[in-house]
């Protein structure tokens, strides 16, 4: 996985290749999936979410430089697979997922992989985290009809923010920078996710 579909498609950032080594994604998917599980194609998992393909996950962890001393908030932890990457990468992750199925799921998973630097809160993702902000980087793993200003708000300055952007039809992953308190974002590729349910996100899925 990390050679072929990683490596030979210029990820090339070495810690987000050794995490991604080392972090073992058929323990994420649905049993009935791991045949399936290091393929680059998302897979579904309960409560009509899906677990990245591999390639988005790396392409948007590259985005972001996380360094070992940051700390990341992420929104949506769905299966876990991608809060324990970041684990591998910072110094501490803050996640939060609005499904109590897949929130109990991940903080199971990631207990038992012995990931101690996580956090998983329940709530709804597109109001942040203020009690714990600021963060250097935030990880959206769902479509947002804009870029959040809460999410903004949150970013420490030099701050980063990955996320994707727009309707089922047609996704944007933007990169967003916090300098001077002034946000900027630049588009990065187009995309395909699950809708960002929330006060500042969908109001329902599609």
């Amino acid at each position: 996985m990390v050679e072929r579909q990683l490596r030979d498609r210029d990820i090339l950032d070495e810690r987000v290749l050794a995490a991604m080594a080392r972090v073992p994604r058929h323990e994420f998917v649905p049993q009935e999936f791991w045949a399936q599980a290091y393929e680059d194609h998302p897979i579904p998992i309960e409560e009509n979410q899906t677990i990245s393909q591999p390639y988005i996950v790396a392409f948007m962890l590259q985005a972001l430089s996380i360094t070992p001393s940051d700390v990341v908030l992420e929104i949506g932890t769905g299966s876990g697979y991608s809060t324990a990457i970041l684990a591998e990468l910072c110094n501490k992750v803050y996640s939060i997922e609005r499904h109590s199925v897949l929130a109990k799921a991940a903080e199971a998973k990631l207990t038992s992989l012995a990931y101690k630097n996580v956090e998983i809160t329940l709530g709804d993702g597109t109001e942040g985290m203020r009690e714990c902000a600021p963060f250097d980087c935030i990880l959206v793993s769902a479509a947002a009809p804009r870029i959040p200003t809460i999410l903004v708000d949150q970013l420490s300055e030099g701050g980063r923010m990955v996320i994707p952007v727009g309707p089922a039809t047609v996704q944007e992953l933007q990169f967003v920078r916090k300098q001077n308190g002034q946000s900027t974002a630049v588009r990065l590729e187009n995309c395909r996710f699950v809708p960002l349910i929330g006060a500042g996100g969908y109001s329902s899925g599609w």
